[in-house]
């Protein structure tokens, strides 16, 4: 049977629930913006394409809060890890993308109320968008690109990697609660993509450092110098 064959309603953990959605990014934002509790989890289980996007209601800064965003990339990462293959290399690129066996594959988003790293947001969206079958049948079409069931993730079905990747983040968020950035840190950076090699992040050039207290990136420029690109520079537009 094909991983997309039998019908499947995700259930989520405690303090989450699901939203079916066409466009779960907006669903998210407009239900955040009407004051829906957080833990919302708009999504979209197509047949080509899974996208999903949970509400956090932040009681820190923008700043912050914006760690939510590598948050939800290790929990998919973990996600990932326990329903795929163990041979397949999940690793994470800082400004959101999702890189599965060296290729692209898919990437989260940032929203929120403001765009002051120092106000405290009303909301916060972070987005999730993964392909589930590749762009084209034309194999070296979109070389740099590929899709979760391209990758020898056939078993992998989509609600049930939603529903995990809404567990395992929920338990990375009671980590950060409870025992600070620390741990979120160490997890992020045995996964984090080309630390340590040059990269172009945001028209900016140099080499990936690693990241400050609130995962800002750390570039050294060619002049040695180290800039550093905040979280919030990835925040996407609000409806």
């Amino acid at each position: 049977m094909s991983t997309l064959d039998a019908p499947h309603t995700p259930t989520f953990p405690p303090l989450m629930y699901g939203e079916a959605a066409a466009d779960p990014v907006t669903h998210a934002q407009m239900r955040a913006i009407q004051g829906c509790d957080a833990g919302l989890v708009a999504y979209d289980l197509g047949q080509s394409t899974l996208q999903a996007a949970i509400v956090f209601a932040p009681d820190v800064t923008l700043a912050e809060a914006a760690v939510m965003l590598p948050l939800c990339a290790v929990g998919f990462q973990n996600a990932l890890g326990a329903l795929g293959p163990p041979e397949t290399a999940v690793q994470l690129e800082w400004d959101g993308g999702i890189r599965l066996n060296a290729a692209r594959c898919g990437r989260f988003g940032i929203h929120a109320s403001t765009d002051n790293p120092t106000e405290v947001p009303d909301w916060m969206v972070i987005d999730l968008t993964l392909p589930l079958w590749p762009l084209s049948d034309a194999p070296g079409e979109h070389p740099e690109d590929t899709a979760l069931y391209a990758e020898g993730c056939t078993d992998v079905q989509a609600p049930q990697l939603l529903e995990s990747w809404s567990r395992h983040t929920l338990t990375w968020v009671r980590s950060w609660e409870d025992d600070g950035i620390k741990p979120l840190h160490e997890a992020w950076r045995g996964l984090a993509w080309q630390i340590g090699e040059d990269v172009t992040v945001l028209g900016t050039t140099g080499t990936f450092l690693g990241v400050d207290e609130n995962f800002g990136l750390l570039l050294r420029d060619a002049d040695g110098a180290t800039q550093l690109i905040p979280l919030t520079r990835l925040l996407e537009t609000t409806p």
